[in-house]
Protein backbone atom coordinates (compact mmCIF):
# COMPACT_ATOMS: atom_id res chain seq x y z
CA UNK A 1 0.00 0.00 0.00
CA UNK A 2 1.29 3.43 -0.80
CA UNK A 3 1.18 5.32 1.87
CA UNK A 4 0.66 9.54 0.60
CA UNK A 5 2.83 12.04 2.17
CA UNK A 6 1.22 14.29 5.02
CA UNK A 7 1.23 17.54 3.85
CA UNK A 8 1.03 20.71 6.59
CA UNK A 9 -1.21 23.04 5.83
CA UNK A 10 -0.07 26.29 3.81
CA UNK A 11 -0.14 29.32 6.57
CA UNK A 12 -2.32 32.30 5.22
CA UNK A 13 -0.56 35.24 3.27
CA UNK A 14 -0.53 38.62 5.28
CA UNK A 15 -0.23 41.60 3.34
CA UNK A 16 2.44 43.71 4.31
CA UNK A 17 2.13 45.73 7.34
CA UNK A 18 -0.24 48.77 7.00
CA UNK A 19 2.34 52.16 7.10
CA UNK A 20 2.49 54.43 10.03
CA UNK A 21 1.26 57.13 7.77
CA UNK A 22 -1.57 55.21 6.93
CA UNK A 23 -2.73 54.86 10.85
CA UNK A 24 -1.83 58.33 11.47
CA UNK A 25 -4.04 59.79 8.61
CA UNK A 26 -7.15 57.58 10.07
CA UNK A 27 -6.45 59.38 13.49
CA UNK A 28 -5.99 62.08 12.17
CA UNK A 29 -9.47 62.49 10.33
CA UNK A 30 -11.48 61.13 13.67
CA UNK A 31 -9.98 64.00 15.55
CA UNK A 32 -11.22 66.47 12.29
CA UNK A 33 -14.61 64.82 11.91
CA UNK A 34 -15.67 65.09 16.08
CA UNK A 35 -13.90 68.60 15.79
CA UNK A 36 -16.61 69.57 13.11
CA UNK A 37 -19.53 68.07 15.19
CA UNK A 38 -18.29 69.97 18.13
CA UNK A 39 -17.78 72.94 16.27
CA UNK A 40 -21.77 72.39 14.64
CA UNK A 41 -23.27 71.85 18.17
CA UNK A 42 -21.14 75.17 19.99
CA UNK A 43 -22.70 77.63 16.62
CA UNK A 44 -26.37 76.14 16.85
CA UNK A 45 -27.47 79.03 18.50
CA UNK A 46 -27.45 81.08 15.23
CA UNK A 47 -29.63 79.26 13.51
CA UNK A 48 -32.19 79.07 15.90
CA UNK A 49 -35.47 80.36 15.32
CA UNK A 50 -35.29 84.30 16.35
CA UNK A 51 -38.94 85.92 17.37
CA UNK A 52 -39.27 89.53 17.44
CA UNK A 53 -42.95 91.33 18.32
CA UNK A 54 -43.53 95.07 18.53
CA UNK A 55 -44.97 98.13 16.52
CA UNK A 56 -42.87 98.13 12.79
CA UNK A 57 -41.40 101.10 11.16
CA UNK A 58 -41.88 100.75 7.37
CA UNK A 59 -38.24 101.09 5.32
CA UNK A 60 -40.15 100.07 2.04
CA UNK A 61 -42.03 97.26 0.76
CA UNK A 62 -40.53 94.32 1.78
CA UNK A 63 -38.66 95.76 4.57
CA UNK A 64 -39.51 96.56 8.24
CA UNK A 65 -37.93 97.76 11.47
CA UNK A 66 -39.54 96.41 14.62
CA UNK A 67 -37.56 97.34 17.73
CA UNK A 68 -34.05 98.14 16.01
CA UNK A 69 -33.66 95.02 14.02
CA UNK A 70 -34.31 94.83 10.53
CA UNK A 71 -36.62 92.60 9.12
CA UNK A 72 -36.72 91.17 5.28
CA UNK A 73 -40.36 89.87 4.60
CA UNK A 74 -39.27 86.18 3.60
CA UNK A 75 -40.67 84.95 -0.17
CA UNK A 76 -41.30 88.19 -1.63
CA UNK A 77 -39.91 90.74 -3.68
CA UNK A 78 -41.47 94.33 -4.03
CA UNK A 79 -41.13 97.05 -6.40
CA UNK A 80 -37.77 99.55 -5.56
CA UNK A 81 -38.63 103.06 -4.61
CA UNK A 82 -38.44 105.85 -7.69
CA UNK A 83 -39.35 101.98 -10.25
CA UNK A 84 -41.93 102.97 -12.84
CA UNK A 85 -44.97 100.90 -13.93
CA UNK A 86 -47.47 101.63 -16.35
CA UNK A 87 -51.06 101.64 -15.93
CA UNK A 88 -53.29 102.53 -19.06
CA UNK A 89 -49.78 104.40 -20.59
CA UNK A 90 -49.55 106.32 -17.84
CA UNK A 91 -46.48 105.78 -15.55
CA UNK A 92 -46.46 105.72 -11.77
CA UNK A 93 -44.08 104.87 -8.85
CA UNK A 94 -45.06 101.51 -7.86
CA UNK A 95 -42.37 101.37 -5.54
CA UNK A 96 -44.14 103.92 -3.41
CA UNK A 97 -47.50 102.00 -3.66
CA UNK A 98 -45.56 99.19 -2.32
CA UNK A 99 -44.43 101.15 0.56
CA UNK A 100 -47.59 102.74 1.06
CA UNK A 101 -49.60 99.50 0.93
CA UNK A 102 -47.41 97.92 3.28
CA UNK A 103 -47.86 100.92 5.87
CA UNK A 104 -51.65 100.10 5.74
CA UNK A 105 -51.31 96.74 6.51
CA UNK A 106 -49.24 97.46 10.07
CA UNK A 107 -50.73 101.12 10.75
CA UNK A 108 -49.01 100.85 14.02
CA UNK A 109 -49.94 97.76 14.71
CA UNK A 110 -48.10 95.21 16.79
CA UNK A 111 -46.98 91.96 14.98
CA UNK A 112 -44.88 89.43 15.13
CA UNK A 113 -42.15 88.13 13.22
CA UNK A 114 -39.31 84.57 12.75
CA UNK A 115 -36.70 83.79 11.09
CA UNK A 116 -33.38 82.12 11.16
CA UNK A 117 -31.89 83.71 8.58
CA UNK A 118 -29.78 86.77 7.26
CA UNK A 119 -29.57 88.00 3.76
CA UNK A 120 -25.99 90.03 2.64
CA UNK A 121 -27.38 93.37 4.12
CA UNK A 122 -27.51 91.94 7.31
CA UNK A 123 -31.54 91.45 7.94
CA UNK A 124 -33.30 88.89 9.47
CA UNK A 125 -35.18 87.37 6.80
CA UNK A 126 -38.65 86.17 8.11
CA UNK A 127 -42.09 85.89 8.26
CA UNK A 128 -44.65 88.32 10.06
CA UNK A 129 -48.15 88.16 10.78
CA UNK A 130 -50.17 91.22 11.97
CA UNK A 131 -53.47 89.51 13.93
CA UNK A 132 -54.10 86.67 11.41
CA UNK A 133 -52.55 88.16 8.58
CA UNK A 134 -49.36 87.22 7.07
CA UNK A 135 -48.18 90.36 5.77
CA UNK A 136 -45.99 88.61 2.74
CA UNK A 137 -48.93 86.68 1.62
CA UNK A 138 -51.44 90.15 1.89
CA UNK A 139 -48.83 92.34 -0.10
CA UNK A 140 -48.41 89.57 -3.07
CA UNK A 141 -52.70 88.55 -3.02
CA UNK A 142 -52.40 92.97 -3.43
CA UNK A 143 -50.19 92.92 -6.69
CA UNK A 144 -47.79 94.78 -4.96
CA UNK A 145 -45.00 92.32 -4.39
CA UNK A 146 -43.89 89.53 -6.37
CA UNK A 147 -43.31 85.52 -5.54
CA UNK A 148 -39.39 85.01 -4.38
CA UNK A 149 -39.71 81.77 -2.94
CA UNK A 150 -43.10 81.51 -1.17
CA UNK A 151 -46.73 82.65 -1.95
CA UNK A 152 -47.08 81.36 -5.43
CA UNK A 153 -50.70 80.64 -5.69
CA UNK A 154 -51.29 84.40 -4.16
CA UNK A 155 -49.52 85.95 -6.90
CA UNK A 156 -51.50 83.90 -9.41
CA UNK A 157 -54.52 85.10 -7.87
CA UNK A 158 -53.58 88.56 -8.08
CA UNK A 159 -51.86 88.33 -11.94
CA UNK A 160 -55.70 86.74 -12.72
CA UNK A 161 -57.61 89.52 -11.06
CA UNK A 162 -55.36 92.39 -12.28
CA UNK A 163 -54.90 93.42 -8.70
CA UNK A 164 -52.05 96.40 -7.94
CA UNK A 165 -49.50 96.50 -10.23
CA UNK A 166 -51.09 93.43 -12.75
CA UNK A 167 -53.41 96.04 -13.61
CA UNK A 168 -50.90 96.91 -15.97
CA UNK A 169 -47.06 96.38 -17.47
CA UNK A 170 -43.79 96.60 -14.81
CA UNK A 171 -40.71 95.10 -14.91
CA UNK A 172 -39.72 92.56 -11.94
CA UNK A 173 -37.58 94.20 -9.31
CA UNK A 174 -34.58 92.34 -9.84
CA UNK A 175 -34.44 92.55 -13.43
CA UNK A 176 -35.34 96.51 -12.81
CA UNK A 177 -31.94 96.33 -9.82
CA UNK A 178 -30.47 94.56 -12.34
CA UNK A 179 -30.71 97.52 -15.03
CA UNK A 180 -29.20 99.91 -12.64
CA UNK A 181 -26.50 98.22 -11.20
CA UNK A 182 -28.02 97.12 -8.31
CA UNK A 183 -26.88 93.79 -6.27
CA UNK A 184 -28.62 90.23 -7.29
CA UNK A 185 -30.50 89.17 -4.50
CA UNK A 186 -31.16 85.48 -4.25
CA UNK A 187 -34.63 84.25 -3.96
CA UNK A 188 -35.72 82.24 -0.83
CA UNK A 189 -36.56 79.33 -2.04
CA UNK A 190 -35.54 76.03 0.66
CA UNK A 191 -32.30 74.98 -1.04
CA UNK A 192 -31.14 78.89 -0.68
CA UNK A 193 -32.00 78.76 2.88
CA UNK A 194 -30.36 75.07 3.52
CA UNK A 195 -27.68 76.97 2.24
CA UNK A 196 -27.83 80.48 4.20
CA UNK A 197 -28.41 77.94 7.35
CA UNK A 198 -25.16 76.49 7.04
CA UNK A 199 -22.95 79.32 6.22
CA UNK A 200 -24.70 80.56 9.39
CA UNK A 201 -23.27 77.32 11.46
CA UNK A 202 -19.63 77.44 9.73
CA UNK A 203 -18.88 81.57 9.36
CA UNK A 204 -19.80 84.65 11.95
CA UNK A 205 -21.21 86.83 9.26
CA UNK A 206 -23.27 86.98 6.56
CA UNK A 207 -21.81 86.48 3.19
CA UNK A 208 -21.18 90.06 1.36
Amino acid sequence: MKVLPIRKPRRARHGSPRPTWRSGLDWLLVVALFSICALLVARLDRVQTRSLAGVATVIDGDTLDVGGERIRLRGIDTFERGQACRRAGVSYDCGAQARTAIANLVAGRRLSCAGRTFDRYGRLVAACTVGDTDIGAAMVEAGWAVAYGDYRAEERRARDGKRGAWAGNFDAPGDWRAVRGGAAEQSHDPIRQLFDLLRQLLWDRPEA
